[in-house]
């Protein structure tokens, strides 16, 4: 699936290796701009001036990321998740950039607007969340010795597992192809709900060789890293870990997410298969999750607006 999609692979090395250098790049420039106003002063003062500048240019890229991220999951994140699913349904697809187009219609027939698609996964999230909770809640009633520092340690590695969850729901809002995305959105949490133990324990498993091969590009792109920092004005000593990071997140971004959002959604549709939204699950998130509240009143608002 990764080969088949290779088109998107592409996109996304393009998208996320360009940010990281848009980061090195742009960082460099905020260096080299404190860099020339500290030649008004001495050396103590140039080389606060270079690391400010540097902080500056960083902070200044970092906003415009943040403004860009609904943009990124519109176009490069859903779009790739549209031709996995229609290669999971065996359907045939489209090489090259026409892949890509594509993939654009079917996002921009199910979500018209960037920011809707961007609220509905907030609200996912929200509700992931919730869900990890209950399982935290019931390691915390069990009597067993140190329990708390166990669900403090098991409540983060739990952030880190679901983190892909998300794109597999939405992977089932654009599966079903129903006018209301909101509706789908709510009944794949349910699904979700109820399967929590097989989801998680597969999430558990791919977040364990994501960030393990994240942490390994880390350290391979630690040297490299250094010599950036050491080649910009006023080498900034903890510069070589942070761009190693920047390296290490866009491998795992462009390479290794899309490989575990494809075997979820393989996980998840082969689980749910044939089942339908438990009304029990459906009335427990609802008194645990006001963001999946928010989810259904939207999803019964367009019901009744198409109606």
């Amino acid at each position: 699936m990764m080969a088949r999609t290779l088109p998107f692979i592409l996109l996304r090395m393009a998208v996320y290796f360009g940010i990281t250098l848009g980061y090195i790049l742009v960082t460099g420039i905020g260096a080299g701009v404190g860099w020339g106003i500290g030649g008004f002063g001495d050396e103590g003062f140039r080389a606060s001036t270079t690391m400010w500048g540097g902080f500056a240019g960083f902070g200044i890229f970092g906003a415009i990321m943040y403004w860009a991220r609904e943009y990124i999951l519109y176009i490069v994140k859903a779009g790739h998740i549209a031709v996995l699913v229609e290669l999971l349904d065996g359907k045939t697809m489209p090489q090259g950039r026409s892949q890509i187009s594509h993939a654009t219609a079917v996002v921009k027939e199910r979500f018209p607007q960037a920011s809707v698609l961007f609220i509905l996964d907030r609200l996912i999230i929200g509700v992931i969340r919730a869900i990890t909770g209950l399982v935290r809640g019931i390691f915390t009633i069990l009597p067993i010795p140190g329990v708390q520092q166990l669900t403090s340690i098991l409540s983060a590695f739990l952030r880190v597992a679901v983190g892909f969850v998300d794109e597999v729901i939405l992977a089932y809002a654009i599966r079903t192809g129903s006018d209301n995305t909101w509706m789908s959105a709510k009944e794949a949490l349910v699904l979700y709900g109820q399967n929590y133990k097989p989801m998680l324990k597969n999430a558990a498993w791919l977040a364990l060789i994501v960030y393990g091969l994240s942490f390994v590009v880390f350290l391979v792109m630690l040297a490299p890293a250094a010599l950036v920092v050491y080649l910009m004005p006023g080498a900034w000593a903890a510069g070589g870990v942070v761009f190693a990071l920047l390296f290490a997140w866009s491998v795992k971004a462009a390479l290794l997410e899309p490989f575990a959002i494809a075997c979820m959604m393989q996980v998840f549709f082969k689980v749910t298969e044939g089942q339908q939204p438990n009304p029990e699950w459906d009335a427990k998130l609802e008194q645990m999750s006001g963001k999946f509240r928010k989810l259904k009143d939207r999803a019964f608002g367009e019901s009744q607006t198409a109606a």
